[in-house]
Formats: C-alpha cells, structure tokens, sequence
C-alpha cells in the first residue's frame, strides 16, 4: 500500500494556489507548516488513516525542485464531469494542460482522464472510472 506521495516546490504559494483548485473537492484536508503543504483524507475517531496522504515540500538537498520523467500522480475523481471542473479549476489556478479530459484509445473503455503539469512541472493526471457513466463505445 502507498502510505504517501511527495512532489518538490520551490514556490509554495504557487503550488498551494494550484492543489487547493482541486484537492479539496477530492476531500482532502490541508495542512500548512514551514515544512510545506500536507493534504489528507479525513480520518473517523479510532480509525487508521486514508492512505495515500499527498505532500509539497521544498527539496531536502536544497537544490531545486524538478519533475521527475515518466513519474506522475493520478488522483480519482467521483466523475466525468468532476474531472472536467477539476481540470479546467487547476488550469485556471496556474496549472499548464498536458491533455484535455477525455477517453484514450489506450485505456479500459470507462476510463475517463485528464492531465495537467503543475507549476513546477509535475505531471498530474485526474481520473474517474465511475461505470454508472457512459464510456468511450457508448
């Protein structure tokens, strides 16, 4: 199981602007510190954590952050259309288009997708797979 996931920044208020357009609609919370941004998903009282927890931090080394080539981080939309107001709010919020949400020919028939770079280049991909919604052959 991934336990957590951690993307560079060198500019926090950026990236906070950028994840703060789609994170919390997804139902993470946010918590801020001089260490950088930690988003969660809620925790019931006397229940283990949701896993993965998501972080932005600025590099340990103290070099600057970059993104890594072939790594991304997909996130899961509740639908389509989630992914779509995801998509255009984190584009809006600073993010560059990598594809526009839509179905790929390479992907399962319900597999819904769209992908962003955020502002220091790390590539994000929002998704749904929901199956009460119609897919690419219907």
């Amino acid at each position: 199981m991934i336990a957590y996931v951690t993307v560079g920044a060198d500019d926090i208020a950026r990236a906070k602007r950028f994840y703060n357009a789609m994170l919390p609609a997804l139902g993470y919370s946010l918590k801020e510190g001089p260490e950088g941004l930690s988003y969660a998903l809620p925790v019931e009282a006397g229940q283990r954590p949701v896993l993965p927890d998501f972080y932005v931090k600025p590099t340990f080394d103290g070099r600057p952050a970059s993104a890594g080539n072939g790594a991304m981080v997909a996130f899961e939309a509740l639908n389509q259309k989630q992914v779509r107001d995801l998509h255009a709010a984190a584009l809006e919020a600073g993010g560059a288009d990598e594809g526009q949400p839509g179905f790929r020919a390479a992907y399962g028939p319900s597999f819904y997708v769209g992908y962003l770079r955020d502002p220091q280049g790390n590539k994000i991909a929002l998704f749904s797979s929901n199956p009460n919604e119609p897919g690419r052959d219907g």
